[in-house]
């Protein structure tokens, strides 16, 4: 009985030990992250159906990179607010394996337009005809992009 506790109390130490010593690092890095893409995204949300005006970065209305600029405002990522060209150079590189995920910038026509993908089948953005909103990487637009950056967590 007394050694079956030893056998017990020895696991739980030694997987607390593991645990602690970094081996579980890899799956808080994953929870931190998303945790990171649930706050933006909710802040994306926060602002969707909001009409597009050229020029503007919020909070009655937007073009496409004042709403990027006004989502990594609010979330304390800042960076001074300029065209989606600019953003793009400025910007860490996407490695390939990663355009589609949650939070990634995408880039379209030429570099004169940005938005922020939610998953393989959307993005976020303002868009002249409807505003600030979800839409579909339908052929439309996956025709049209032209590179993806990451979003930044810290600047």
């Amino acid at each position: 009985m007394i050694r079956h506790l030893f056998i017990l109390f020895s696991s739980l130490l030694i997987g607390g030990f593991l645990f602690t010593s970094g081996i579980a690092q890899p799956l808080q890095e994953a929870d931190q992250s998303k945790t990171v893409w649930g706050t933006i995204q909710r802040t994306v949300e926060k602002h969707l159906g909001r009409p597009y005006v050229w020029g503007t970065f919020g909070l009655k209305s937007f073009d496409c990179s004042g709403f990027i600029w006004r989502i990594m405002a609010e979330n304390r990522l800042h960076v001074k607010r300029t065209t989606a060209r600019k953003l793009y150079t400025s910007l860490p590189r996407t490695p390939k394996d990663s355009f589609y995920d949650s939070g990634a910038l995408v880039f379209f026509d030429n570099l004169k337009h940005v938005g922020i993908v939610k998953d393989r089948e959307s993005f976020y953005h303002a868009q002249v005809s409807k505003g600030t909103n979800l839409s579909a990487f339908d052929p439309y637009w996956r025709r049209k992009i032209c590179g993806f950056r990451r979003f930044p967590t810290q600047l």
